[in-house]
């Protein structure tokens, strides 16, 4: 089910009495069966965002539909209520009844629905989405007395039971231990794909968006700043703000040494030393702008294909052993890299290292070295 989200705006007042834009012209399609992310720093506009959707919040302007469904138009006058919207949600406290066990709380939307199923009906389709959650075996227990994991896939199963065309996750897993976090992200996608349900999730956390989602919103200031597949957020992003808000980076300000179309090489003076990359658009010299260095893109020794490649000198300031990676503190010019290498990686801290970066690797920031959006 295609969720439409068009030119969405919020506001609401703060305790000092001014006038908050939560949301700014938001717009935003997610086809029917997609896992989409709203990815940004606390206050962003994200949660805003899909409590509007959910019908929690009322916008002030924008339209939001669902299956081709108009469920709010500001033109229009159409205000539908959250309980006519059809739409699955989960919060951050997963809100579990204590007095019910873990059945009671999975089928009580149904109990209190317009149109209510018969008990027997009621229990049978408690027990489906308990199964496909995996605490079929817990129905009758106290719902205080499962996990912090379980409660998590409770109140997943008690939005999944009204068979909604849209399911809204609001940082779900947020208060879970990071073990626990990183088995439930991927518990989480495997029901999505298995339901084929059209989702949008609300995180600041950029691992957490990486690993769920087929394409990622981020937002600042009540605004989407860049839309695209995790690979295309990671490996490309269009401004210094995103480029520091997802993974690590080493950011460092340039300035062109020679210009350049869109797509051709160019060479760039830094505080590091002369580096390559490919021009996102037409370049001139002298023109400053920001280049972007994941750590794990610093390589220690030579890439074996024949892609250009910048070859630059730090001294090793520290070496950190983190088990599947060693992680570099490099002093290169007045600037200080971090690199990610492997583990067999064994470099003496006050030695003088090359280390070689592929023009590929070497990220051009479309927003200069301000880092405005």
């Amino acid at each position: 089910m295609t969720l439409d989200v068009s030119l969405l705006n919020t506001e609401y007042r703060a305790p000092n009495g001014s006038v908050v834009r939560a949301a700014r012209d938001v717009s935003f399609t997610v086809p029917g069966g997609t896992f989409f992310t709203l990815l940004g720093p606390s206050g962003c506009g994200k949660t805003t965002t899909l409590r509007s959707v959910a019908g929690l919040e009322r916008p002030i302007g924008g339209e939001i539909r669902v299956g081709g469904r108009t469920l709010y138009s500001a033109g229009a006058g159409i205000f539908v209520e959250p309980s006519e919207r059809n739409i699955g949600m989960v919060f951050q406290s997963y809100a579990i009844w204590p007095h019910m066990s873990v059945l009671a709380n999975t089928t009580f939307p149904l109990e209190v629905r317009r149109s209510r199923l018969p008990a027997a009906a009621r229990r049978e389709r408690g027990m489906q989405v308990l199964e496909m959650v995996g605490l079929a075996q817990f129905a009758e227990r106290d719902a205080t007395r499962l996990s912090g994991g379980q409660q998590q896939r409770l109140a997943l199963a008690r939005a999944l039971v009204m068979e909604p065309e849209l399911l809204l996750l609001d940082e779900p897993l947020s208060n879970l231990d990071a073990k626990l976090r990183d088995r439930m992200r991927f518990e989480l996608k495997r029901i999505q794909r298995e339901r084929g349900l059209t989702t949008v999730y609300v995180t600041h956390d950029q691992d957490e968006a990486l690993v769920l989602s087929d394409e990622i919103a981020v937002m600042k200031d009540g605004r989407i700043v860049q839309r695209g597949t995790p690979r295309e957020i990671y490996n490309r992003p269009t401004s210094r703000f995103v480029a520091d808000f997802i993974g690590d980076s080493n950011l460092i300000e340039a300035t062109a040494a020679n210009g350049a179309a869109a797509g051709e090489q160019a060479t760039f003076h830094t505080p590091v030393g002369t580096l390559v990359a490919l021009a996102p658009a037409a370049m001139r010299a002298g023109q400053a702008v920001t280049l972007l260095l994941r750590p794990e893109n610093l390589l220690l020794e030579a890439p074996a294909d024949d892609e250009p490649v910048s070859r630059i000198e730090g001294i090793v300031d520290q070496l950190v052993f983190v088990g599947d990676a060693v992680e570099l503190e490099l002093a290169a010019g007045d600037r200080t890299l971090r690199i990610k290498a492997h583990p067999s990686a064994q470099p003496t801290p006050g030695s003088l290292v090359p280390v070689w970066i592929r023009m590929s690797n070497c990220t051009v920031l479309a927003d200069g070295i301000e880092g405005e959006d």
